[in-house]
């Protein structure tokens, strides 16, 4: 297992690196679009494993219009920003609505409260909170000439994914070799407060090393602060246990090991997105509050 983990990782990190200096921007957006759809469908199928129906196909599909509205709307200035978040908004209002009345002729389902429920959470779960990436992205340099991908977008998202992922090398490592007191084990009994005091380790760490191997924490456009690596070091991998907790009461409610065995070692994608999925939007606040 460990093996296969390790090899996984290592192909993803190419794989990340890969698509951030050489995908086009339009491929980004086909990439982002693709994730995110996989993994909802990820979602959509562990909430039928634990019985609860859902419009799985209406749920990409809202999804997918959330990321297009952010990727085509999203630049640098602050008033392109707020027409990213008034497209955001419409699309979710019409989703709302869309989904309400999908449920109308759905005369033989006796679970019309779930159905809409589940449904819709899949959206905010999934897509909505994995859209944080394209903010992260495109919310920096201007003109935006053609959505390209700018220096600070490509570097901060690049920041929050090594930490984050640090985060959960160094949790699972401290875990296995001296975890014995357990977080919360009626949700996920692998972790431990150990391991996530060895996360928290580990991405103070890293986020140091960044700053002194990225000319003094230089991030395109803005630059980290020493207090920055403390905070960044502590919040993002907590945030980063919540998602993966969060992720764990879904997969005990289906009766599942992992989302998918889409990754070998790894198991599904939403399984490597589940930290991120939390640690990604907390980041994106906090530079918009302490960076912008």
């Amino acid at each position: 297992m460990l093996k296969h983990r390790t090899i996984s990782s290592l192909a993803l990190g190419a794989l990340l690196l890969l698509a951030a200096y050489l995908l086009p921007v339009f491929g980004i957006w086909v990439l982002l679009l693709s994730i995110s759809a996989l993994a909802q469908l990820e979602f959509y199928k562990m909430i039928r494993k634990a019985g609860f129906p859902a419009f799985h196909i209406l749920g990409i599909v809202c999804g997918s219009f959330l990321i297009s509205a952010t990727f085509f709307t999203t630049c640098g200035a602050t008033v392109h920003l707020f027409r990213a978040y008034n497209w955001e908004n419409y699309v979710l209002l019409v989703a709302l609505v869309v989904v309400f009345v999908r449920q109308f002729p759905q005369k033989h389902n006796d679970k019309p409260l779930e159905t809409i429920a589940c449904t819709l959470l899949g959206i905010w779960y999934v897509p909505y909170l994995f859209n944080f990436f394209t903010r992260l992205a495109f919310s920096w340099e201007e003109p935006c000439d053609g959505l390209r991908v700018g220096e600070t977008g490509r570097a901060a998202c690049l920041f929050v994914i090594v930490v984050v992922k640090c985060a959960d090398i160094g949790a699972y490592l401290v875990g296995r070799a001296i975890g014995r007191h357990k977080l919360f084990p009626r949700i996920s009994p692998k972790k431990t407060w150990e391991g996530l005091l060895g996360g928290i380790v580990a991405a103070v760490l890293v986020s140091w090393l960044v700053f002194y191997v990225a000319a003094g924490g230089r991030l395109g456009m803005v630059r980290l602060r020493l207090p920055d690596l403390l905070v960044l070091g502590i919040i993002l991998p907590l945030a980063g246990v919540v998602g993966d907790m969060f992720e764990s009461l879904l997969k005990r409610a289906a009766g599942a090991k992992d989302s998918s065995a889409a990754i070998p070692g790894m198991g599904g994608i939403l399984d490597v997105l589940d930290s991120l999925l939390f640690s990604v939007p907390l980041f994106y606040v906090y530079t918009q509050v302490f960076w912008a």
